[in-house]
Parts: structure tokens; C-alpha cells; sequence
């Protein structure tokens, strides 16, 4: 059955009060510093599976998650089509034929230009990096950055710097564009890096460099705009389009592509015609 999103305004988190005030947000991560806690509801889902299929087949190849090769491991992760806002963990597969058809009617309504010249894109014509005073984002003005707000959304297993329920230190990561499980630590935090989906050297030429600065702020720190991923595979992207680069992992591929569209369609800024042409393919258009 799917999960439909209830709508959010900007800084307010799941539960329907600002994140520090929620069971759902900081307060419930919050313990002794330094102390391991899990985000996800992974004894109830373990013991479920054990019913179904038994300690023996978990131990000769995995949980039936794992062996299927995606982010899906982790399962709190939620389709895109159900998180419009991007403050839900991960990105889901589309595998059913009614969210694949519904992903192509929205990849559908995003319009196509050519791609302009990079001249003069600059990051810091976004803003300077996660900051958390972004107008109009859901988590801004909460205290907390915005690459710390991503880590806590997507990652399992949090540990915090001692004193802060902010800064993340440590984590599980499930990377939905590869579909590995990373065992995150600050101290290598290259390892895991934050992509904007649509990247903001794209946006540039596609029309934000005739954006406000505020609207160019607002794109590079909205969470639908987000994921943590693998760092190395963030990296290869660079700042290509669908057409050029798209997740390793395959069965995730729609989903991106659909997130890819939100995004644009959110800021209504085109994409280019090969783009949109290989979005339409990976969700069988």
C-alpha cells in the first residue's frame, strides 16, 4: 500500500513540530554522547523476516533485502512519489507499473532547452555550503547545518560529536546509487558525500544564473534536491545530466529519475531533450 505524505512547512519536521520538539526529530536521537542509537525500526522488520523465512536462510545469504542488491536494506527508505518534499529517508524503487507510469506523467510535464555555457558559475553564487538559514526549505533554522540535517534524515546507527545533537560523527548508511552499505566516520567523511541530485553547475546553465540569490540558496539547500551517497560514485557524476551519468544501480534508475524531475519541475527549470528522453527510459517510456 503506498504511503502518501502529509504536506510540511519550511523547518518543521515529521510530527508536526519543529525537529527539536518532536518524538520524530532530534529529541528522540538525543542520549549519553557518543552513544550508538538506532533510527530505524530494524528489530520489528528482523523479527518479521525470521517468521517468514527462518534464521537458516539469513545466515546462508542475507536478509532478502540485502541479496536483491539495493538501498532497500534500509526500510525506512520512500519512493519519491510519496516524498514531494524531500524530508523522508532514502530513495525507493519504482518496480510496480502504476508508480512507473505515474514517474513518466511527471517526467512528461518537465520542459526541454538547450544547455547554456557555464560562464561564471561559481558555488558560492548558492551560498555558502549547508548553510541553515535558506528561506523556504524544510529543517532550515533549526540549529542545525544542512549536510548534518541530510545525515541524520538518511543514516541509521547515529552517533553524535560529545556535547551536540547535531554534528553526526558516525553512521550506517544504505547508498540507494549503489546499493552498498557504508560504515560512515567523520574522520574520512569524503566517504560519504551529498549529491544534489540536480546538480548546481546544471541549474546554472539550464537559467539559475538569472536566478535571485535567494531562490539559488533555496535550491542548494532543499533536501528534495539531496541524498548522501557514496562519495567516489558522487564524485563521477560531476555535475552531468540523466543523459550522461545515471546511479550504477540500475533498479534505483527510475527512481532518480523521477527525483531528478521533482526537482525541476519545483523550480521550473528545463531540462535538456536528451535528458528528459533518458528519464522517460528508465521508467519504460
Amino acid at each position: 500500500m503506498r504511503r502518501y505524505s502529509t504536506t510540511f512547512s519550511a523547518g518543521v519536521e515529521r510530527g508536526g513540530a519543529g525537529r527539536a520538539g518532536t518524538a520524530g526529530g532530534r529529541a528522540r536521537r538525543r542520549g549519553a554522547p557518543g552513544v550508538l542509537r538506532r533510527t530505524g525500526p530494524a528489530a520489528p522488520a528482523l523479527a518479521a523476516v525470521l517468521l517468514l523465512v527462518g534464521c537458516e536462510a539469513l545466515e546462508e545469504g542475507g536478509s532478502p533485502a540485502a541479496r536483491d542488491g539495493g538501498a532497500q536494506a534500509d526500510g525506512r527508505v520512500v519512493s519519491p512519489l510519496d516524498n514531494p518534499k524531500g524530508v523522508e529517508p532514502g530513495l525507493a524503487p519504482l518496480t510496480g507499473e502504476t508508480d512507473r507510469t505515474a514517474g513518466r506523467e511527471l517526467i512528461a510535464t518537465v520542459k526541454t532547452k538547450g544547455r547554456g555555457p557555464r560562464t561564471g558559475y561559481d558555488r558560492d553564487e548558492f551560498g555558502y555550503a549547508w548553510k541553515d538559514t535558506a528561506d523556504g526549505v524544510p529543517f532550515a533554522r533549526n540549529g542545525c547545518d544542512t549536510r548534518n540535517d541530510l545525515l541524520q534524515r538518511d543514516g541509521q546507527e547515529l552517533r553524535f560529536k560529545s556535547g551536540s545533537d547535531c554534528v553526526v560523527v558516525a553512521m550506517t548508511l544504505a547508498d540507494p546509487y549503489t546499493g552498498k552499505t557504508i560504515e560512515w566516520r567523520k574522520v574520512k567523511a569524503a566517504e560519504v558525500q551529498i549529491d544534489h541530485v540536480v546538480p548546481l553547475s546544471y541549474s546554472w546553465q539550464m537559467g539559475s544564473s538569472r536566478w535571485s540569490v535567494a531562490k539559488r540558496e533555496q535550491l542548494a539547500n532543499d533536501p528534495l534536491n539531496l541524498i548522501p551517497v557514496d562519495g567516489g560514485t558522487n564524485s563521477s557524476k560531476s555535475d552531468s545530466g540523466p543523459a550522461a551519468w545515471l546511479p550504477p544501480s540500475k533498479r534505483i534508475r527510475c527512481a532518480y529519475a523521477v527525483r531528478f524531475a521533482q526537482v525541476a519541475a519545483k523550480y521550473e527549470m528545463p531540462v535538456t531533450t536528451a535528458d528528459k528522453e533518458m528519464m522517460l527510459r528508465q521508467c519504460g517510456g
